[in-house]
C-alpha cells in the first residue's frame, strides 16, 4: 500500500443559494465553495471542501503544491505546511467576515479553514486506501445517526429581477406566518424536530412573534433563534425574558465575548455561539467569563475533524455544551460533520445544516435526512462518492463568471435590490 500523494487537485466551484436573508444582506443567487481532491501512488481519491472564496484558493494552491510526495496519514503535517505558506499568501482585511458571519477574521481563521479541507480529503483517501469509515480513523463512532435542526430564514420569494438565478419553491417568509409555513416545509420533507430561526432581519419584536408563532405550532419543540450579534444587550436581555419559556438556546445575540457576558450574566436562557468562540484561543476567556454555554464547533474553521473533536473535549471539560454550526455547503461537507459528530459523546443538540437549501450537489448521490436524521455511513472514507461532470458544470459557471459572485458578499448582492443598502452597524437594535 502506497500512501504517497501524487496529485492534488482544487475545483473552485459556484453553486445555487437562494435569498436568504440575514443581519448582513442577503444570499447571492450563487455562493463559491472549493472542492479539494488528494490521489495517492495507489490511484485512492480523497474529497474535502472548503470555502471557496479568492483568499482561501489564493492560500490553498501554494498548500497543494506541498503536499506532493508527503503521506496521506501525514495529518498533523498539514499543520507545518500551512505555516510555511500563511504568510507570504494570506491577505486578511481584519473586518468581519461577511460570509461566514462568524466574528473578525484573522489569518489564523483563514489558515485553518483552508487546512480543514485539505484534512478531510486525507481522511477520506486513508479510509478508503484502509477500507476504513472516517468515523474509525477518529476512534469510533458513539450513535449511528445525527440529529440536525431545521435552519429556517426570512426569506424573499426570488432574487431580484433581472438577476441570473436558480428557482426554488419555498417561497417567501417574511412574517410569521410566513416562517412557521417554511417550518412545516421543513418537517414535512426531512423529519426535522427542532427549529433555529436566522434573525438579525426585522426588530426584535417582529422576531419575538415568529418565534412565538413557532412555539404554538410546534409545542414541545426546541427552538433557537440566532441575530447574529446584532442586538445590544438591553435587547437580548429583553428577548430571552420574552422568549426565555420556548428557547433551547439563544444565539450570538450580542456581538463579542464581554456584551454575551453582560447578557448570560442577565438571564438563565443558554447563549450558544459560533462568533465570539472560534479559536482554541478564544475559549479562556469566553469559558471564563461565563459567556456561552453552548459552543457551535465548525470544522471548517477551526481546522478540520480531528480538531472539532479536541474542542469537544475541552468543552466536557468546561462543562459547556457543544453542537455544530453550518454555512452554505454541499454534501462532502455534510458528510464530513457527520462522521466526526458521530464521534463526540454528550452531543445533546441537533446540529445546522444549510444543506436541505441546497439544490445543487457534486454527489452522485444526496445525502438523506430521515426523521431529522442523517445515518452515519460505515463505507470506506466519507461514504460518498463524486459525480464529475457536475462538478465540471459547477466549475464552468465559476470559470464563466467575471469576478462578481467568486466572493461571498451579502451587502453586495443586497444593493442589488435596494441601492442604497449599507451593511448596519452593531447594536442594530
Amino acid at each position: 500500500m502506497n500512501l504517497t500523494i501524487t496529485d492534488v487537485r482544487l475545483t473552485p466551484i459556484l453553486v445555487a443559494d437562494p435569498p436568504l436573508l440575514n443581519t448582513q444582506g442577503v444570499h447571492q443567487p450563487y455562493t463559491p465553495r472549493l472542492i479539494v481532491e488528494v490521489e495517492t501512488a495507489d490511484a485512492v481519491v480523497g474529497f474535502g471542501e472548503t470555502y471557496g472564496d479568492t483568499k482561501y484558493l489564493e492560500l490553498a494552491r501554494p498548500f497543494a503544491e506541498k503536499l506532493i510526495g508527503r503521506q496521506v496519514s501525514d495529518l498533523n503535517g498539514l499543520f507545518a505546511v500551512a505555516d510555511e505558506v500563511a504568510v507570504a499568501e494570506t491577505r486578511v482585511s481584519g473586518q468581519v467576515d461577511v460570509g461566514g458571519l462568524r466574528g473578525v477574521q484573522t489569518a489564523d481563521k483563514l489558515r485553518l479553514s483552508v487546512v480543514s479541507g485539505f484534512e478531510v480529503a486525507c481522511l477520506d483517501a486513508l479510509g478508503k486506501a484502509l477500507g476504513l469509515p472516517v468515523h474509525a480513523l477518529l476512534g469510533g463512532k458513539v450513535r449511528d445517526a445525527v440529529e440536525y435542526s431545521a435552519y429556517l430564514f426570512y426569506k424573499w420569494a426570488g432574487h431580484p429581477a433581472g438577476v441570473a438565478a436558480e428557482k426554488d419553491d419555498w417561497g417567501a417568509a417574511l412574517d410569521p406566518a410566513g416562517v412557521v409555513a417554511q417550518a412545516r416545509l421543513f418537517k414535512e420533507r426531512y423529519g426535522f424536530t427542532s427549529f433555529k430561526l436566522k434573525g438579525g432581519v426585522f426588530p426584535p419584536d417582529e422576531e419575538i412573534a415568529a418565534v412565538r408563532a413557532l412555539a404554538e405550532a410546534f409545542p414541545g419543540h426546541p427552538l433557537r433563534l440566532d441575530p447574529n450579534g446584532a442586538w445590544s444587550v438591553a435587547t437580548s436581555l429583553r428577548v430571552a425574558e420574552e422568549l426565555g419559556d420556548v428557547l433551547e438556546y439563544l444565539e450570538d445575540p450580542a456581538l463579542g465575548t464581554s456584551a454575551m457576558a453582560e447578557v448570560a450574566a442577565g438571564t438563565g436562557v443558554p447563549l450558544a455561539t459560533n462568533m465570539c468562540v472560534t479559536t482554541f484561543a478564544e475559549i479562556a476567556e469566553a469559558f471564563g467569563k461565563g459567556a456561552v454555554q453552548v459552543v457551535l464547533s465548525d470544522h471548517h474553521y477551526w481546522g478540520g475533524l480531528r480538531n472539532t473533536q479536541q474542542l469537544a473535549a475541552i468543552c466536557r471539560t468546561f462543562g459547556v455544551g457543544v453542537s455544530m454550526h453550518s454555512n452554505t455547503h454541499l454534501g462532502i461537507s455534510l458528510a464530513a460533520m457527520t462522521q466526526v459528530a458521530a464521534t463526540v459523546p454528550g452531543l445533546h443538540h441537533a446540529c445546522d445544516s444549510h444543506y436541505p437549501w441546497q439544490s445543487e450537489d457534486v454527489l452522485t448521490e444526496r445525502l438523506v435526512f430521515e426523521g431529522g436524521k442523517v445515518a452515519v455511513s460505515d463505507a470506506p472514507g466519507l461514504g460518498v462518492e463524486v459525480d464529475r461532470e457536475r462538478l465540471r458544470a459547477l466549475h464552468q459557471r465559476w470559470a464563466d463568471d467575471d469576478g462578481g459572485l467568486r466572493e461571498r458578499d451579502d451587502a453586495a448582492a443586497m444593493r442589488v435590490a435596494e441601492p442604497g443598502w449599507v451593511t448596519p452597524g452593531v447594536p442594530r437594535w
